[in-house]
């Protein structure tokens, strides 16, 4: 039976794919050659269907999403190649987490203060080297009912900088989707693989400029509504 419909089979063809692209992602130059690819491959082994409701703008150096599920890189990964700012656990995930780092994938631990400036010191390298980037700056996924609390520094950078920003929403009718909670990873990997077809749908909003805003506050603002409409949590710092 083809690896696209039995479950064992889309769970070995994700995990050979992988090896095979973090062995190359060691060894590459130039690895968002590979990274991008890699994410379109992996969707089609889980059986995830990328929806872009609408024209997805050019122009957008930094793109800016909320964030439901481990999988949301990937999702938007599929559509450009981009760096990415991830929490440090990803790095010291099994399998992929050489490889990403080989990637250039910047990893930052959220809740330490002097670790969130040095990743942003890094996220200005990228900005000013003018290569594309993704950002959830949320910091942590929900089931998509509302936002989590904003981290700010990234986004405030950008204004900083004058970046111009693609805010995207992600959401899905799927309830399993989202990778909340105490949900192991592998055990969401095979209950992704168990189902025929996931959809997932991008929303992607206007590209907006820095300029257009008078100040950071009003910046934050546009991007927070942009990714979702409604605000629930105060914002982290």
């Amino acid at each position: 039976m083809p690896s696209k419909f039995h479950p064992a089979l889309r769970i070995s063809a994700v995990l050979a794919d992988t090896l095979w692209a973090m062995g190359r992602l060691s060894l590459s130059r130039n690895p968002h050659t590979i990274l991008s690819p890699w994410c379109q491959r992996l969707l089609r082994h889980l059986r995830v269907e990328v929806r872009v409701e609408g024209a997805l703008p050019a122009g957008g150096q930094l793109w800016v999403a909320n964030h439901l599920s481990w999988l949301d890189p990937m999702v938007l990964m599929s559509l450009r190649p981009s760096g990415l700012l991830a929490k440090r656990e990803v790095a010291d995930y099994p399998v992929v987490g050489r490889g990403v780092r080989k990637a250039g994938v910047r990893f930052v631990r959220r809740e330490d203060p002097s670790n969130r400036a040095m990743a942003l010191m890094g996220l200005r390298s990228e900005l000013a080297a003018g290569r594309n980037f993704l950002l959830f700056p949320e910091g942590t996924t929900t089931i998509g009912e509302g936002l989590a609390p904003l981290y700010k520094g990234g986004l405030r950078l950008a204004y900083r900088m004058q970046v111009p920003v693609l805010t995207l929403n992600l959401a899905s009718e799927h309830a399993y989707y989202p990778w909340v909670g105490d949900d192991e990873l592998l055990s969401h990997i095979g209950g992704l693989c168990r189902r025929p077809s996931t959809v997932v749908r991008v929303r992607p909003g206007a590209v907006i400029h820095p300029r257009e805003f008078a100040t950071e506050a009003a910046w934050v603002e546009g991007i927070r509504e942009g990714i979702h409409p409604r605000q629930v949590i105060e914002d982290c710092a």
